[in-house]
Order: C-alpha cells, then structure tokens, then sequence
C-alpha cells in the first residue's frame, strides 16, 4: 500500500479551526519549537549568566552591551530598583546617587528589635529606596548594629524620619547615635509592574459624588522603564519620565552613574543617540524650562548640540534643537533606522532625518493609526522596523504595512492591557527571528512570546517569561533576563563579596545565556511539543485505515512521544488515539485505526535532548468501510 507524505507547512496557524489549518497542512500550537529553513525544530536551552543561580534587584526593563575601546565587553542592565553593569563575570551596581546628606546621630534603635528609626529633614526617600551610610563614630556601630552598609528604606514615617530593617536585633536601645554620618541616596525606585491608578480624580466628571475616591479606573501607573544607549563608549542611561544619567567606562567599575547636569532636562520618556551624527535625542521631554519637570511635554523632543551630552540650549552657533510631534498623545519608542531615526506616538509613525544647519534634523509623519504599544516593542533589522500595535503586527521598509499574522487573535484576545507598557521584543539572528515578550491577561509579568521568521514569513508562540532580549552582537549567545517575584538578590562582587543590601527584599532577576545546551538554566528538561492541525485523510463520506506511520527525524538523541489521533467528523466526541515512542533507530510505528481525519502531536520532556528537526513524514492508508 502507498504511503502518504503529509507535506505539513511551516508556522503555527491559530486562527482558523483545526479542520480548517489541516486542510492547508499546519501546525496549530507548539512549545518550545521553531521553524528554520521550512522545518520545526525543537529550542535549545539556556544557562545562568554570570554565575549558576547568581540573581540582581528588581525587574530588567532594559539591556544594552557594548565593547569599550580597549576591547572590554560590557553589559548594563536597567531595573524597577538599580542600574548595573555586568562585565568580565561579574555584575556591579552603578545606580545614581540622588542626594548626599551629612547627618548627626541620626540612628534609634529598640533593645530586641531589628528596626531602626532614621532621622533626616526633607530626605525625599519612598520605601524601597536604597541609602548608604558611611563613616560615624566607632566605625558606626551603634548596640550591635553596623551602620556601614548599604540597606533597603523599609517604610517612609514622614518627611523626616524613615526605617531600615537589620537581619539580628539591637541589644540595646539608643535615642540618637550613630555620630557624624554621611548618607547616600540613590534615585528613587520606581512601580515594578504597570497598574491601575485608583483613588482621587482618576474617573470621568461626574461619575460620582465628591471627594469619594474611585473603585475603578482607566488610567495606568506605567512600570518602572529605561532607555540604555551608547554616545561613544559611554552609557547613556534614562529612566522613564525622570533624568538621563552617563556612566564613564573609563573611570572603571567601581563608580556609578552620574546626572547629565542642570542644563539637561530633568524628566523625559526616553533617549537614543544617532549613531552618524552623534546627537543625543531626549524624547517626550521639558518645554521651556528643562530645569523643572512640570514643563515635561510627551510629544515634545530635544537633541543636544553635536558631541555633547549637556548643551540643549539652541544658539545660532550649535546644532541644539527640538521639534514637537502632532499625531497622538505620547511618544512611545523610536529605534535607528537606514538614514533616519524612527519615532513612534501612541497612534503614528514618523521620521526624524538630519538635515543639516540651521535646522539640524527635520520630521514628517509616515503613517497613521499604527502606534506602538509599548517602549521596547518595536525594533529594526536590515533598514525595516518591525513593531507590536495595540491591535496589530506592523512593519515599515519605505511603506507603513500590516503583517497577517497566524497568531494574532490568540495574542490579543488574551492579552494584559495593564501590562502591555512591559512588553520587549528582541531579535534572534541565528534563527532570524523577531521574539516579543507579552503577559497574558491574567498575568502581571511577561509570561508568554510571539515570534516572527522575518525572512520565512512565519509564526510561532510560547510559553515563556522574559522581560528583556538581547541579540548576540557583543556576546556568543543571546542574552535575556527572568523576573521572580519571590527571589532575593545575591549578585556577587568581582571578589565574590555579596553586594545586597541589608534588608532587601523580595523581586530579583535572573539574567540568561540563550541557545545554549539543551536544558533550562537549572538543569531541567525542555518541555517541548508541536500539534497539527485535522488533517483530512478521506474525502465526502468514506473513511481512511491508517496501519502505519513513518517517521523522519534529525538530530534526535533521545525518544520523542509521537501521539495520533483519528476523528469521523470536526465536532467529534470520541476519537482513536495511538501513542508511540520514536528514537533515532525507529524506521515505523505500526497503528490501527479508522477515520476521515488524523492529527499528529510530538512532545519530548526529557534531560539533555538535541534540538530535533523533524523532516518529511508519512502515514500509509487503505479505503476502508462505514463499520
């Protein structure tokens, strides 16, 4: 008897029926597979980055790498709580020093307890801020307790006073000790994730009676966000609606990043460099007075005069501008492109291009009712942008165009619009994939991710939780960083000395090699499957036998678990189902059973399988009757 070859297509269709995605031979769901070269192929895996279980503070909402100019590789990493910086195996924490303040006994402490009351006027802290304390008197220990460290503000009594929390109790009480001490703190922590905004003045006129706070709410808190860039060998740090930061490489490891200076604007959205002109762009920004946040516009930019990273101020001997966008409420993203910055609002797309003195750039709108969702969700590959909208996929190569998308309803029918300021996208250039990192709609973190073969048109989605991705341009592998609500930090020193703060507390972040070996980073097993669509085996009212199957593997070192199943119609209660284990040596899997259509199910769970490809399959059938 014949066999039948199956010619399944590449990409995963979700949205039509599984009878109708058989008929046009795909696949209707997997995990952890790809489709490369026209064929699906199981995920490699991932490791720990630097060190085996080492985590950092907060959530990652941005990674940035670079090489220095003596060849040193560098990676900063941005989070809801610090800024780091990752080089040569070990991570270091550069966050901005907000205020330095020089304090006189300013520690109380309770015989018995582990909280200690801080005295400091107008100390500007939040709880879960981080503050330093160095020098007092005696090597600041007061009753037991060492004041030379660095610690978490576990609550904010009022503009004055404030606690931290030691690991031991005091063994005795004191009032006010501690000496001449001085205080480091850093710039405020921001939301870990993005939330409803409840309360006061967040519903519509009239909905309720005065002074009555509302229960419910259209208005998101965006999560803590950075934008990480390069001008020169320099990081240039901005967070979200707060102030842009550089970090020096060449004054070393050892020292954090510092504020661009009063004549830079002290709150804007984001910052990106143009790398052929050398100008810093600050997006969403301060009017008229950079000097005060109130005058900070979303749809407002500014560039600094060309090699600078201070002068914003537009003479008629620099190359200082700004302009203002119309279209949309906010500017959300922008990414370099072939000869142009791209710049996305809530709603548009637009181009920002140089175009010498006495404007210096110039912009024009190049699409509409095609926003960007979120900050990190749009990137360009090759001189063609590729972004996540509100209801869509996009690109742009010269024409704004929306993708179709085999996923699309299943992305946005469950699809957390809280959240939806979090999402990133990453490129994979192994595999010339686009990966966007989105949380589900019962989600408050990135749990799942959509990928796009940009040079084989197709798509795939999984189960997964990344809040960041990074292409292998510095480094071997693909980088991408995991956050867990429940973790400690204990990122390590270069001299393997724990840099955490006393008294942190839970929410850390592990950062990932990916493509890597075949496991998860802990050593587990990949759960990796791939479903076909019902595919139709039979045509009008006759039935099919199915006696065999034949599979065509590579690579594959371990057993796979090949699962059929045959239905007499699409909304069939009872089905037959045949499983089977396939190795590298299986050349057939003998099956019994009837029916008009057949759908195929792969899955492996095992330690240390290869990344399989599956190749050209084939079932054998015979015309068989009604009984």
């Amino acid at each position: 008897m014949q066999l039948t070859d199956l010619k399944f297509q590449p990409g995963v269709d979700k949205q039509d029926s599984p009878y109708a995605a058989g008929d046009d031979r795909r696949y209707t769901d997997s995990e952890f597979v790809r489709f490369h070269y026209g064929k699906p192929e199981r995920w490699k895996g991932w490791e720990y980055l630097p060190n085996p279980n080492e985590t950092i503070i907060g959530v990652v909402r941005d990674t940035h790498s670079w090489i220095s100019l003596n060849g040193t590789r560098y990676l900063a990493l941005g989070t809801d709580r610090k800024l780091y910086i990752y080089s040569e195996g070990s991570v270091h924490d550069v966050t901005p020093i907000r205020e330095t303040a020089s304090l006189t006994n300013p520690f109380e402490t309770t015989s018995g307890g582990a909280g200690v009351t801080v005295t400091d006027a107008n100390h500007g802290a939040i709880a879960g801020d981080f503050v330093t304390f160095t020098d007092g008197s005696t090597n600041n220990v007061v009753d037991g307790l060492e004041f030379n460290n660095e610690f978490e503000i576990t609550t904010v009594i009022d503009a004055n006073e404030y606690t931290i929390t030691f690991p031991s109790n005091a063994t005795g009480s004191t009032a006010a000790g501690g000496g001449s001490v001085t205080a480091n703190y850093q710039i405020n922590v921001g939301p870990t994730t993005s939330t409803y905004g409840y309360g006061w003045g967040v519903a519509t006129w009239g909905l309720s009676t005065w002074g009555t706070p509302r229960a419910t709410s259209s208005i998101t808190i965006q999560g803590r966000n950075w934008s990480l860039d390069n001008f020169g060998e320099d990081l240039v740090a901005t967070v979200l609606d707060g102030g842009t930061y550089k970090w020096d490489t060449s004054s070393g490891l050892t020292v954090r990043a510092v504020s661009l200076g009063a004549t830079a604007p002290v709150a804007s959205r984001f910052n990106l460099v143009s790398a052929d002109t050398r100008h810093l762009f600050l997006w969403g920004t301060c009017t008229t007075d950079v000097t005060d946040e109130a005058f900070q516009d979303d749809l407002f930019f500014r560039w600094a005069d060309r090699e600078s990273l201070t002068v914003f101020a537009p003479t008629a001997e620099n190359e200082a501008g700004s302009l203002r966008i119309a279209d949309g409420s906010r500017i959300v993203g922008a990414v370099r492109s072939t000869g142009q910055i791209l710049v996305w609002t809530d709603t548009s797309l637009h181009g920002v291009q140089f175009v010498g003195t006495p404007y210096t750039f110039g912009q024009r709108q190049l699409g509409a009712n095609c926003g960007l969702i979120a900050q990190h969700a749009a990137i360009d590959v090759n001189g063609r942008a590729y972004w996540m909208g509100d209801d869509a996929f996009y690109m742009y190569d010269g024409v704004v165009k929306k993708m179709p998308c085999s996923v699309e309803d299943y992305v946005y029918d469950d699809l957390s619009f809280t959240n939806k300021n979090d999402i990133a996208c990453g490129v994979n250039p192994e595999f010339n994939e686009i990966q966007w990192y989105y949380p589900s709609a019962s989600a408050t973190q990135l749990d799942r991710v959509v990928v796009y073969n940009y040079l084989e048109n197709t798509w795939y989605t999984t189960t997964l939780g990344r809040t960041t991705y990074l292409a292998n341009y510095t480094y071997e592998n693909t980088i991408a960083t995991e956050y867990n609500a429940s973790l400690t930090a204990n990122a390590t020193t270069s001299t393997g000395v724990s840099d955490t703060p006393i008294g942190v507390t839970a929410g850390a972040s592990y950062i990932y090699s990916h493509e890597v070996g075949n496991n998860q980073a802990d050593g587990t097993a990949i759960s990796a499957s791939l479903t076909s669509g019902a595919i139709e085996i039979a045509d009008g009212d006759n039935f099919m036998s199915v006696s065999k199957f034949v599979p065509d593997f590579t690579n594959l070192s371990k057993e796979l678990t090949i699962t059929m199943t045959l239905e007499d119609y699409p909304q069939s209660t009872t089905s037959q189902t045949t499983t089977g284990n396939v190795s590298s040596t299986t050349q057939k899997i003998n099956v019994r059973g009837r029916g008009r259509s057949v759908k195929l199910n792969f899955a492996t769970d095992v330690v240390d399988e290869t990344n399989w490809r599956l190749g050209s399959m084939k079932v054998q059938l015979r015309p068989d009757g009604r009984r």
